[in-house]
């Protein structure tokens, strides 16, 4: 044990001679204060909000973003920091990448695969003194204070009380994105899960599992059985056929192995009130449904009326049991966005101009799927698409950067300064997977117009390219590369963890 000696030793002597001087992780502390604690003693033992207070003279201007979407992440990583301060508040500290969040449900992909930490996709928010990330949500907007009021997020840890506290802005990004709808549907938020957030896809693989393992089980009646591994997909968008076509493949290639006493009891139905991937081409529209059918997906054309802990009910009275239900069925504002004191476009997002702002406001902001122009614009709101999200991000970003470089940066300073062309979206296309090695991609501007679409092997190959380089880093591109190759090679991970 000589050598633990003598490295204890060295370590000592390190201790011994290092420098002391002044901690520079307490510098951002000096962002933090009290309004109340500058008025007095007595009001700072009352106060219950500490604040990130408005920034002064010679510190930089500082943006706040809240959420961690498509949107607020491209845009803060194309803002400048040399510039800006970054702010972002959200629930969560990672961006998902959500064309390949259906693979992880049935472990083509691993979870992190698909999760970008925002501290990699914007490195300032680490390092920066001004910069920060806080895990919360924002309850209040005061656009006339230049304040917005959050609550840390506890992920139901009933011992810990939520810290409230008070950001000072000189921009604000509303980038919260939208919520599944539900349409009004008694007992879909109890009994479905939906398909839009990592936890989301592990819950679905969790219970896929379960249902497959529990049907094994002595005892278990036929009818039982079926039910169990009855998995019922309502929405016939690209997530809810992306979603079926994963869900074949695994049954085919794995569950047909691997749980060869229930296979035959497994199916999955796929439910739309009009017609599956209605934005595609119709070509396409009828490859989709053929191939799917092949791969033994029971596509129903329905509306679901009600939904129990068991079974669904459908407007004509068919009832349909279900192990599994996932509800992807389209997104619409949350009851925090409908909430804000702010215009609204139709379909009641926040409503901005032709650059992004909101009007009636001073330096307030909204992209991605809260957001949408404004009737008085005379442009139609945008699809809530990840490539729309994506070039506002990108748009506002630049736009930002130049309202900096032109003296504009702080609060109720950028009346005056041009904004330049205003944000214009030209839709690149759509692809979707349908499993078994086919896909779709439909490259036209609108359903009207023309242009390339192609089904096939052809198209899976592209889309699986398209979004390999489309993924965040190279870090996760490696991810996904390794996870598809041990998946061909070695079958997909049924592990129930």
């Amino acid at each position: 044990m000589a050598w633990f000696g003598r490295f204890v030793q060295v370590s000592n002597f390190k201790n011994s001679v290092l420098p002391t001087r002044p901690n520079h992780f307490l510098a951002p502390l000096s962002h933090f204060v009290s309004t109340a604690a500058a008025a007095g003693p007595a009001l700072a033992a009352a106060a219950a909000e500490p604040d990130l207070a408005p920034t002064r003279p010679g510190e930089k201007p500082r943006v706040v973003v809240l959420g961690s979407g498509w949107a607020g992440c491209r845009l803060m990583k194309g803002l400048d920091t040399e510039a800006y301060d970054v702010v972002c508040v959200s629930p969560r500290n990672h961006m998902v990448f959500t064309p390949l969040l259906a693979s992880t449900c049935v472990g083509t992909l691993e979870f992190r695969s698909v999760a970008e930490p925002i501290g990699r996709i914007q490195p300032a928010i680490s390092t920066a003194p001004g910069s920060y990330f806080f895990l919360a949500k924002c309850t209040r907007v005061d656009p006339d204070n230049h304040s917005v009021y959050c609550e840390t997020v506890t992920d139901g840890m009933d011992s810990l009380e939520p810290w409230k506290f008070k950001i000072a802005y000189d921009k604000l990004v509303v980038a919260l994105g939208a919520e599944p709808s539900t349409f009004g549907i008694q007992g879909v938020n109890e009994n479905a899960i939906f398909l839009r957030e990592v936890h989301h896809a592990q819950e679905i693989r969790r219970k896929l599992l379960l249902n497959l393992m529990l049907s094994d089980v002595p005892g278990i009646s036929e009818e039982e059985k079926r039910r169990l591994l009855h998995c019922v997909v309502v929405g016939g968008g690209p997530t809810g056929v992306e979603f079926s076509g994963e869900l074949s493949d695994f049954i085919m290639k794995d569950v047909h192995q691997r749980y060869a006493h229930v296979k035959d009891y497994i199916r999955v139905t796929l439910i739309e009130a009009n017609e599956i991937l209605s934005s595609f081409d119709d070509r396409l529209r009828r490859y989709a449904t053929k191939q799917l059918t092949k791969c033994g997906v029971h596509l129903v054309q329905g509306v679901v009326k009600d939904v129990k802990s068991r079974k669904i009910i459908l407007s004509d009275g068919t009832e349909v049991p279900y192990g599994l239900l996932v509800w992807s069925t389209g997104v619409g504002p949350s009851p925090f966005v409908r909430s804000l004191q702010l215009p609204k476009s139709p379909g009641g997002r926040i409503g901005v101009d032709e650059w992004l702002r909101v009007p009636s406001v001073q330096d307030i902001f909204s992209i991605g799927d809260c957001s949408g122009f404004l009737d008085s614009t005379g442009k139609p709101v945008l699809p809530a698409l990840a490539q729309v999200a994506e070039r506002q991000g990108k748009y506002l970003a630049e736009l930002l950067n130049s309202v900096a470089k032109a003296g504009g940066g702080r609060a109720n300073s950028a009346e005056e300064i041009a904004l330049g062309n205003p944000f214009v979206y030209k839709h690149l296309g759509s692809m979707a997977t349908i499993g078994s090695f086919k896909a779709l991609v439909d490259l036209r501007q609108s359903k009207e117009g023309k242009g390339l679409s192609m089904a096939g092997f052809t198209s899976w190959f592209i889309w699986r390219s398209a979004y390999l380089t489309r993924v965040v880093s190279w870090r996760n591109r490696f991810y996904v590369a390794i996870n598809w190759f041990t998946t061909f090679v070695f079958g997909r991970d049924i592990s129930r963890i």
